[in-house]
């Protein structure tokens, strides 16, 4: 769909939900010219922008109970909760192909969020940097506390979602007037102010505007919510949902869990469409 950007949120294994969207959209041979996402919103559209379908179900819901894709024992001896080198090397070039052909050669202009910590703000990278490699889009997606910096193109960068979440805004100045939006947590959801504040203090201690960025990152994320409701009543944007209460955290594991997600945004997708 032309002069229509397509904005993906992440969550984490919320995004699971953005998967069952994603695949109806493949199904249904439903195209975007431009998608932006970050944190597991750009690992997911990976696979979308590829044409892979069945993929991004495969991939996050197999290997979920897998220490190596995610685990403690990541975190002490990959100072990773989720193991980059396994999910992004691994798994695409030997458990369940990536097709880099078919992204490289896609039409459609991706942009992936992710979080500069020498600022705070929020710094975009092009389809052309994701390379072999998925550097950009592991820098999207490394949460704080459970991750390393990610060290590209001269940034130390951080999960996107810090400093823009959902980002609509940056589509609209990139010029869709049109967006269809993907979030993962319901209507009524309002993300509260962070605790352990401590915690990131010393751990962010020589990146001031950081800990600034998210400290305030609730602020942000609620009034970029209260945003995007205003424009869906305008009609400006499409927004889908999950209509059913989520009972998947952040790291979820259970397999019955994450597939129901899904199911719940495949079929959301297919309500909408």
């Amino acid at each position: 769909m032309k002069n229509i950007g397509l904005v993906l949120e992440g969550g984490g294994m919320r995004g699971l939900y953005t998967c069952g969207v994603l695949e109806y959209f493949l199904e249904h041979n439903i195209d975007f010219n431009y998608i932006i996402g970050v944190s597991a919103g750009a690992c997911n559209a990976a696979s979308y922008i590829s044409k892979q379908k069945g993929r991004n179900e495969t991939v996050n819901i197999s290997f979920s109970k897998d220490k190596r894709y995610m685990s403690i024992r990541n975190l002490i001896f990959k100072k990773s909760y989720f193991r980059w080198d396994f999910i992004f090397d691994e798994i695409p070039n030997k458990h369940h192909l990536f097709d880099f052909e078919a992204f490289n050669n896609s039409s459609c202009k991706f942009l992936i969020g992710a979080t500069d910590c020498a600022t705070g703000n929020a710094v975009y990278f092009n389809k052309e940097d994701v390379g072999k490699n998925f550097t950009p889009i592991i820098a999207s997606a490394s949460l704080p506390l459970i991750s390393k910096m990610v060290k590209f193109k001269n940034y130390e960068l951080l999960d996107g979602g810090i400093s823009d979440s959902i980002p609509i805004k940056k589509s609209m100045l990139d010029g869709n007037v049109k967006n269809v939006i993907v979030l993962t947590r319901n209507k009524e959801y309002r993300k509260g102010p962070i605790k352990h504040t401590e915690i990131y203090k010393l751990k962010y201690r020589k990146y001031p505007k950081l800990i600034n960025a998210i400290f305030n990152r609730y602020k942000n994320y609620n009034e970029t919510l209260d945003y995007v409701e205003k424009l869906e009543n305008e009609g400006k944007v499409l927004v889908i949902r999950p209509s059913k209460p989520l009972e998947v955290g952040r790291v979820e594991k259970d397999p019955i869990r994450l597939k129901a997600l899904f199911d719940n945004g495949y079929e959301d997708a297919k309500k909408q469409f």
